[in-house]
């Protein structure tokens, strides 16, 4: 037994609350059973407790035996001098206060519903189960599952906020040049994301505004801060590349000594960076007020016409500068845009909206509706339990439930699990 399960009996109020004594034979009125603290000090602050005649205002601790209370050192914790009753499953040694007197216990074993901790058991009975609800998930209520994946995808945004606002703070809240290092981290995927990251942290975003007029220019910038223009290539396109960097960096006084390597080690040739960069080099050409148009954006189809850029003339018949490939089109497909827009433009959007203290909500969940689910390991497993994700507003839920919830047993913080243990 979790200690979070007592919790939840006692936040929720899951015992039976007739004829209510504490160990001592004292009566037990509940007011209210006060603000569950997920933090460290007691486990409910300011609740309200009528014990005989006696009314109580303070905190309350739980714990699975009373003697938890001096194993966890409380009897040496100020935190702990307000505790107005001690919550258990079993009583086994009396706790007192400083001045002596016994803090009043309320013993829970004899008064939770047998089928509550069976379905407890049952939950948490892990048996190389992937999720610890996975043989109940299908049967799960849409109505409490719609409502609790809209809420996950909303703290995936808020943790996705945190990386904004750090990088806010940083850029002195310059919101374009916030965007310039996302995009480029997501430009990068999962291979290159740190490198391309590192390549915008290079740059200060003042060079970037006075260099995307000129396709060629911005991409020398781009392609030298990241280490590409180094070679020896007897290639035209290479070598006005190299000329346009070397005035740049002398001109800015560039330095990429805090670059990450840039890797093409297991990439599909229109992922390799040479072609993202080339790409991303054109989109602040062609847009020169991007965030500007983002935040004025608010429709799917919008946003794919913005993101419509392709490498420039020279990558058509080529993925590396050295060796010339049979000519395709480099245009931003689709599906990338789609993972921009999940990974960095609907997050932007939405800690923006936070900063002016506006709701644009409605407009969020919208747009992630309409965008198609990501296709991975954790969404295809929770498929297979229930067909569940059929938007990026469901894949991104998903992912927050495993990692922060079924991962870390957080069941019984979870709507999924809690109603389970209510059937």
């Amino acid at each position: 037994m979790q200690e979070d399960f007592l919790h939840y009996i006692w936040k929720y109020k899951k015992f039976q609350s007739h004829d209510l004594k504490t160990t001592s034979g004292d009566e037990l009125v509940i007011n209210t059973v006060g603000t569950h603290n997920q933090n460290s000090g007691p486990d409910f602050f300011n609740a309200q407790v009528k014990i005989d005649d006696q009314l109580w205002a303070g905190n309350v601790e739980v714990h699975i035996k009373s003697s938890d209370w001096f194993i966890h050192n409380h009897e040496t914790d100020k935190a702990y001098d307000n505790v107005i009753l001690h919550v258990v499953w079993e009583d086994d040694t009396e706790v007192f206060r400083k001045d002596n007197s016994v803090i009043p216990t309320f013993e829970l074993k004899e008064r939770v519903d047998a089928e509550i901790l069976n379905n407890y058991q049952k939950l948490f009975s892990k048996q190389g189960k992937w999720i610890n609800c996975e043989n109940d998930f299908a049967q799960v209520d849409d109505f409490i599952l719609n409502n609790w994946l809209e809420r996950l995808y909303f703290d995936r945004l808020e943790r996705k906020a945190k990386e904004i606002e750090h990088l806010l703070n940083m850029s002195k809240n310059d919101w374009e040049a916030v965007l310039f290092k996302m995009l480029a981290k997501n430009f990068g995927l999962k291979v290159n994301g740190e490198s391309f990251i590192s390549v915008a942290k290079s740059v200060d975003f003042s060079i970037i505004r006075k260099t995307q007029s000129n396709q060629q220019t911005i991409e020398a910038l781009l392609f030298g801060q990241a280490g590409l223009l180094i070679d020896n290539i007897e290639e035209s396109y290479y070598l006005n590349l190299q000329k346009d960097y070397h005035f740049l960096k002398q001109k800015f006084g560039l330095k990429n000594d805090f670059v990450l390597p840039i890797k093409f080690f297991r990439l599909r040739p229109l992922n390799f960076p040479t072609i993202r960069l080339s790409q991303f080099s054109n989109l602040y050409h062609k847009h020169q007020n991007l965030f500007s148009k983002i935040i004025e954006t608010n429709r799917l189809n919008d946003f794919y016409d913005l993101f419509t850029v392709s490498a420039s003339e020279f990558w058509k018949n080529h993925y590396t500068f050295k060796k010339e490939s049979k000519p395709t089109a480099k245009v931003l497909t689709k599906s990338f845009i789609d993972l921009l827009l999940i990974n960095t433009i609907l997050p932007i959007k939405f800690c923006y909206a936070k900063q002016k203290d506006e709701i644009i909500d409605e407009v969020i969940v919208e747009i992630a509706n309409a965008i198609s689910s990501e296709k991975n390991s954790v969404i295809t497993a929770f498929n297979n339990l229930k067909k569940v994700s059929e938007s990026a507003l469901r894949s991104q839920a998903l992912i927050q439930l495993k990692t922060e919830y079924c991962d870390k047993n957080k069941c019984l913080q979870c709507a999924i699990g809690s109603s389970f243990l209510k059937k």
